[in-house]
């Protein structure tokens, strides 16, 4: 298989939203063939038809586009191999069926659902009873009006090994492998059947998949074998969990993709850190582009071990993609953010996006952070007492009613204009920058963390309100202490 083109896919069920899970099964799959300059197939996996979602394709298409994980073939652009959408296959799916029929590898079962299951064994499988049946018995039976499946004929003696990537070789007794239906009785096939029919006729040599299909490689493996078919490279890996216990799941409302999005996440981050949930690619860098990461995946660096998805992780990776962002491209981002909260019109927007760039982890954030430019909250006095800055209550008051006459003074409202009275009565006063600038800050924003300091937010404020917050932070402090 060494010398066949990498041919890799990624084969979703258009179930919903694009879950964490399955981004990272797309990105493993996009840079195995890219990093081994192959093709990387998209087929939609649509037998099971009560499951579907309606308008999940699209959602499928839009996420791997936006994520940068464009497809060399599928549905929509076509290839060699198509269709590449299950559902427009069925009769290849049954022809192959029937060969293994005639091969002796898989049988007609005419049992009801639960006829034949051995209750002794857990977990509950079937006996196999239809595989004993006489060809007379399965002509009557299949001329009649009963219904039937086809089903996999597994040898119950002796064992099947196979070979994954990252856990290595794996052997597993034949006896415990229960005879899997191959063909419904509605004539869709199987997940399990149709996947391994595709993955061989669409020629993928490498098939990425999450750890809970390694029960089902042994399967896979017989199935190959009696087509006498090579049998692709497997890369199992390990779950992502929100915990130690609970793996991330679409059915209880974990974050998708969209989700992710929509609380204010890149979507360059997202992809960064979806590869790093159980691959490491070795040293202390961890921020990488979706081209730089083609270059150095390699699958040595899966880890057999579940990953957690790390809430503070990702937002460390996002703020470092944030920081890499032109103030052009940040204040794009930002300003939807911004006019979820601020209503007031006549903030520079601009200036704002500028302060709040290195201080931003995620967009979402931006909204509590500029809040107070509309309406001053309610604060504790507590807030003016800055032991680093060496400020009290007594000493913001002084400094408050020093500051409110010689801001008043000023002609021009400008940045240059704002700094040259703020520090010329630091330089006045000889007092450390902070003593000033602190309880105007304070003053300003109610708050004890804000996008710049007391000169930048009083610029924004303009002057008017910047004065009236003055004397709202003196009346506050002049309240407390009495005087």
């Amino acid at each position: 298989m060494s010398n066949k083109q990498v041919r890799t896919r990624f084969a979703p069920s258009p179930t919903g939203y694009m879950h964490v899970g399955n981004l990272r099964t797309a990105l493993y799959a996009y840079l195995i063939a890219k990093g081994g300059g192959g093709k990387f197939l998209l087929r939609i996996e649509d037998t099971d038809q009560g499951r579907q979602v309606e308008g999940a394709v699209e959602i499928i298409y839009q996420t791997l586009r936006e994520t940068g994980l464009i497809w060399d073939e599928g549905p929509d652009i076509g290839g060699p191999v198509g269709p590449y959408v299950q559902s427009e296959r069925m009769g290849i799916y049954k022809e192959h069926a029937l060969a293994l029929v005639e091969k002796g590898a898989a049988y007609y079962c005419f049992c009801a659902k639960d006829e034949g299951a051995q209750s002794s064994n857990t977990p509950v499988r079937y006996d196999g009873r239809c595989s004993r049946l006489s060809a007379e018995e399965i002509s009557s039976r299949l001329n009649s009006a009963d219904g039937w499946v086809i089903r996999q004929k597994t040898p119950q003696d002796g064992h099947t090994t196979f070979s994954d990537a990252v856990y290595g070789e794996i052997t597993v007794e034949n006896a415990e492998l229960e005879d899997q239906i191959l063909i419904k009785s509605d004539g869709m096939p199987t997940y399990n059947f149709a996947n391994v029919i595709d993955d061989h006729l669409m020629g993928i040599t490498h098939v990425v998949r999450g750890n809970e299909y390694l029960s089902s490689s042994p399967k896979y493996n017989l199935l190959y074998e009696a087509f006498g078919w090579d049998v692709p490279e497997y890369i199992h890996c390990a779950p992502v969990m929100k915990n130690a216990s609970e793996k991330l799941s679409k059915r209880h409302g974990d974050a998708s993709y969209q989700d992710l999005l929509e609380k204010g996440y890149l979507t360059e981050a997202v992809l960064n850190y979806v590869a790093l949930l159980g691959w490491s690619p070795g040293g202390e860098r961890e921020i990488y582009s979706l081209a730089e990461l083609a270059q150095v995946f390699s699958v040595s660096g899966l880890s057999k071990s579940p990953a957690i998805f790390d809430t503070l992780k990702l937002n460390h990776i996002n703020a470092q993609w944030i920081r890499s962002l032109s103030e052009e491209q940040f204040h794009a981002l930002a300003l939807p953010w911004l006019r979820k909260t601020l209503k007031r019109k006549d903030i520079d927007a601009r200036l704002l996006a500028e302060l709040l760039h290195p201080r931003c982890e995620v967009l979402s954030d931006l909204p509590e952070k500029v809040d107070f430019f509309d309406v001053l909250p309610d604060y504790d006095t507590e807030l003016y007492v800055h032991k680093k800055m060496k400020t009290t209550r007594e000493s913001s008051l002084e400094m408050l009613r020093k500051l409110r006459p010689a801001l008043e003074a000023l002609s021009a409202w400008t940045q240059e204009s704002l700094h040259s009275a703020l520090f010329g009565l630091i330089e006045k006063m000889d007092v450390k920058n902070g003593v000033v600038l602190w309880p105007l800050r304070t003053a300003l924003s109610g708050k004890g963390v804000t996008p710049g300091g007391g000169l930048e937010l009083a610029l924004l404020l303009g002057k008017t309100d910047t004065l009236s917050r003055i004397d709202d932070g003196i009346s506050r402090l002049q309240s407390e202490l009495g005087n």
